[in-house]
């Protein structure tokens, strides 16, 4: 049931030159005591190159649905961004571990707070970052709203 590890070659081809063992090592003293993040490694353990290709291809059509909408001007608490934030949402749960509205805001707040992941953004369109983050509490407060109208 193991699946392939990518070599570090392998790595910055599908990831790019900014990726970094360090980050893996970061997220495991942030967040290797939780739950999201055991099953997280447990997952990935498993997950075969061409898997890993997939995700990435999954999720630069993601990044692509944020950046057509915002390039089309639609702002951050539309639908269709909203639909691109629930879509990112659910791309994490399905290959990684469930995100949990709170979570995902958290998560996204990392967008515009921590330079790398700024960067990774705005590399695909000026503003991304801000309008990803935007986009992403607004599907949260969205679906707040739904739960609490819920009988």
């Amino acid at each position: 049931m193991s699946g392939t590890k990518l070599t570090k070659e392998e790595q910055q081809e599908l990831f790019g030159d900014g990726f970094s063992d360090d980050y893996a090592q970061e997220a495991e003293q942030r967040w290797g005591g939780t739950e999201e993040y055991r099953e997280s490694q447990r997952r990935v353990a498993q997950y075969t190159k061409e898997q890993w290709q997939q995700i990435k291809a999954e999720g630069d059509a993601n990044h692509g649905e944020f950046a057509a909408a915002m390039n089309d001007g639609e702002p951050a608490t539309s639908e269709r961004a909203m639909a691109a934030a629930e879509q990112h949402r659910l791309l994490i749960e399905k290959w990684f571990n469930p995100v949990p509205y709170p979570m995902h805001t958290g998560m996204s707040d990392l967008y515009v707070t921590d330079p790398r992941f700024t960067t990774s953004y705005e590399d695909i369109a000026a503003g991304l970052a801000q309008y990803v983050r935007d986009a992403i509490h607004a599907n949260a407060d969205r679906a707040a709203r739904a739960a609490a109208e819920q009988p």
